[in-house]
């Protein structure tokens, strides 16, 4: 009988050391970290501008009233002045801002032009939210617009919507008011009523006997967006690190 006798290998240690990268390797993997920081530190630089300008938002309707001759023309989009303003509703033209939240309801804005008193432009003025109706081929049902010359009280705030957007724009095909839209294009609008517009416009003043939702909601991106964005930056950076780390310690 022949036996076989299994003599047992001593197991190898392996020893991991340092191997020393290309210069290639070494500039893409400084070049991608130091981008990945400085793209988290930009947004964190923005989180704390939209900090500032969420405080200025918040504060404006609760902020001294500032005549409307000193404000019509304000560029500056981190300043909300309480704007007081008198003139008459255009009673012919209404538009609708569709696909508007509110909690778990979709509803519109309303906009309307307002002829500003000794003013040759108009000035577009956001009414506030009204909720659809069930039947969505019937439109929500407006509360009617005051007559003759009134005075406003309300932010005087940037429109937001322009540019460029899929669909382009449907005002010049409507023919029956008021007319829906997706989005606030101040041109447009302009273009569609052959009338010029001041270069904001103006979120009414909160009042319960008006039939609209005045919860005004900055149309800015959140602080706390552009921070998620800053931690995710940092993450890149923190993975091209340690994959740089594994590939050349082995």
């Amino acid at each position: 009988m022949i036996s076989l006798v299994i003599i047992g290998v001593p197991a190898v240690s392996v020893t991991k050391r340092w191997h020393r990268p290309s210069a290639f390797a070494l500039l893409l993997t400084l070049a991608g970290i130091g981008t990945f920081v400085w793209l988290g530190l930009w947004q964190l630089d923005r989180g704390r501008e939209k900090d500032a300008l969420l405080l200025a938002f918040q504060t404006a309707a609760a902020a001294q009233v500032t005549e409307f001759a000193a404000a019509k023309d304000l560029r500056d989009t981190t300043v909300y002045p309480h704007l007081r303003v008198s003139g008459k509703f255009d009673q012919q033209h209404v538009y609708l801002l569709d696909n508007q939240p509110r909690g778990s309801a979709i509803g519109v804005e309303v906009f309307v032009p307002f002829k500003v008193a000794g003013e040759s432009r108009s000035l577009l003025v956001n009414r506030g939210w009204l909720a659809w109706p069930a039947n969505r081929h019937e439109l929500p049902e407006l509360p009617p617009l005051p007559e003759g010359e009134i005075e406003l009280h309300g932010i005087y705030a940037p429109i937001s919507g322009g540019g460029i957007h899929l669909g382009g724009n449907s005002l010049p095909t409507q023919t029956h008011w008021p007319k829906l839209t997706i989005f606030m294009d101040a041109d447009a609008i302009a273009a569609d009523l052959g009338d010029v517009l001041l270069p904001r416009q103006l979120l009414l003043d909160a009042d319960a006997n008006s039939g609209f939702v005045r919860e005004w909601i900055p149309t800015f991106m959140a602080p706390e967006r552009h921070r998620a964005y800053a931690f995710q930056w940092f993450t890149f950076a923190l993975v091209a690190l340690v994959i740089f780390a594994k590939l050349h310690w082995r």
